[in-house]
C-alpha cells in the first residue's frame, strides 16, 4: 500500500505491507554483507529447519516520529543484545550489534514515509526475524540462516489505547515451564498462545494472564506482555528466572519506578490471589507492542477483581506518561536511551 492511502489515525496493529526490507544471509560459517530489497517472497526448501522444527527468533521494536520531528529508536542495543540470546538458546548464530543496529535504521529511513504523524500515536513496526533456512532431516541447527527486518505500520496494540482492559486468569494453559525456551523470543513459543487468546476473547476479555506451570500460582505473563501490580505501594512484577521474556519496556519501567518516582521495586514471585486482596491497588502490562496498558479487571472461573471503572490507577499513569515523554524526546532522556535515526 502506499504510504499517502493510509489512514493513521485508525490502524490497528495489522500487517500493512511496506517498500523495502532488510535480507543477511548466513552460509559457510558467516554473514554476508546484508541488503535493502524490495518487500516480497523469498523461496526456502521445504525441508527448512524453521519450517520442520521451529528454528525461528525475532525481536519487537518501534520507530516513532519525536516532537523534535526526528525519528528514534528506544533502546535497541537491548533489542541486539537479546536477539544474540535467543540465537544462543536455539543455536542460531549470533548477528554483530555494529552490524543489527545500522541495518534497522536502514530499514527504517527506507520506509519512512509510512511512520505515523506524532498525533495519531502510532509507530512504525520495525520485526527483525531469523530463520533456520538450511534443509534438515533430523532434529538438528540448521547451517544456513536468513536475517529479515521489515517494518509496519501500527496502532495501538490493544484497541482501548491507555485505557483499562479486562483480563482472564487461565489455569487450564500454561505458556513455559523451567527449563524451556520462555525466556527467548522464539517464533514457536507464540503459536500455542494463540488458543488460549482466541477462547478469552470469545468470552469478551482483552487477554488471558499465563500463570507458572509447576504451581500454577504464580503469575508469568499477559498474553504477549509482561505483568505489574502495585502492592502495598510497591511496584512488583514477576521474576525474570527463565519463564518470562525479560521485557526492554519492563526493564525501563523499574528504572522509572525506582528512579523517577522513588517507588519501591520488587521483582519476584507474584501469586495471582494477591490480585484480589485490597493490598493490590493497580495493575498493567507492559511491551514494546502494549508500551504501557492498565488493568481494569482480572477475573478467575466466578471470581472478578475491578481495580477501576476504566481510567488508569495512579501509578500506571505517572510511568506511562515518563516512558513516552522520554521515547517522544518531550521529556529530557537522561538514561540515554533514545537513540536517533
Amino acid at each position: 500500500m502506499d504510504a499517502k492511502d493510509i489512514d493513521y489515525y485508525s490502524l490497528g496493529f495489522n500487517f500493512i505491507e511496506t517498500k523495502e526490507m532488510f535480507v543477511s544471509n548466513y552460509k559457510d560459517g558467516s554473514w554476508d554483507k546484508g541488503k535493502l530489497v524490495p518487500f516480497g517472497n523469498f523461496e526456502i526448501s521445504p525441508a527448512a529447519c524453521i519450517l520442520n522444527y521451529g528454528q525461528g527468533i525475532f525481536e519487537g521494536m518501534k520507530a516513532l516520529r519525536a516532537r523534535t520531528g526526528d525519528t528514534v529508536l528506544f533502546r535497541p542495543k537491548e533489542n541486539a543484545k537479546r536477539f544474540n540470546d535467543s540465537a544462543d538458546r536455539l543455536l542460531m548464530p549470533n548477528y554483530k550489534i555494529d552490524d543489527f543496529i545500522p541495518a534497522v535504521k536502514e530499514v527504517v529511513k527506507a520506509n519512512e514515509d509510512y511512520i505515523p504523524p506524532l498525533d495519531s500515536g502510532g509507530a512504525l513496526y520495525i520485526r527483525p526475524l531469523m530463520v533456520g533456512t538450511g534443509p534438515i532431516v533430523g532434529v538438528k541447527p540448521a547451517d544456513e540462516y536468513k536475517l529479515i527486518i521489515f517494518t509496519v505500520p501500527v496502532g495501538p496494540y490493544f484497541p482501548e489505547g491507555f485505557k483499562g482492559i479486562d483480563l482472564e486468569i487461565t489455569k487450564k494453559y500454561t505458556r513455559a515451564a523451567p527449563g524451556g525456551t520462555g525466556a527467548s523470543k522464539t517464533c514457536c513459543n507464540y503459536a500455542g498462545s494463540m488458543l488460549p487468546a482466541k477462547e478469552t476473547k470469545e468470552k469478551g476479555y482483552a487477554q488471558v494472564i499465563f500463570l507458572d506451570a509447576v504451581h500454577s500460582e504464580y503469575i508469568d505473563e499477559v498474553g504477549t506482555a509482561n505483568f505489574f501490580a502495585v502492592i502495598n505501594g510497591t511496584l512488583v512484577t514477576p521474576k525474570a528466572a527463565g519463564t518470562i521474556l525479560p521485557g526492554i519496556t519492563r526493564k525501563s519501567i523499574l528504572e522509572l519506578a525506582s528512579k523517577k518516582i522513588g517507588m519501591k521495586t520488587e521483582e519476584r514471585d507474584v501469586s495471582y490471589k494477591e490480585l484480589f486482596e485490597n493490598s493490590c491497588t493497580e495493575a498493567f502490562c507492559s511491551g514494546t507492542a502494549a508500551v504501557v496498558t492498565p488493568i481494569k479487571s482480572v477475573a478467575l472461573d466466578d471470581k472478578r477483581r475491578i481495580f477501576s471503572e476504566g481510567e488508569p490507577g495512579e501509578v500506571t499513569r505517572k510511568l506511562y506518561e515518563l516512558l513516552i515523554g522520554i521515547q517522544r524526546l518531550d521529556i529530557d532522556d537522561e538514561f540515554g536511551w533514545v537513540e536517533k535515526v
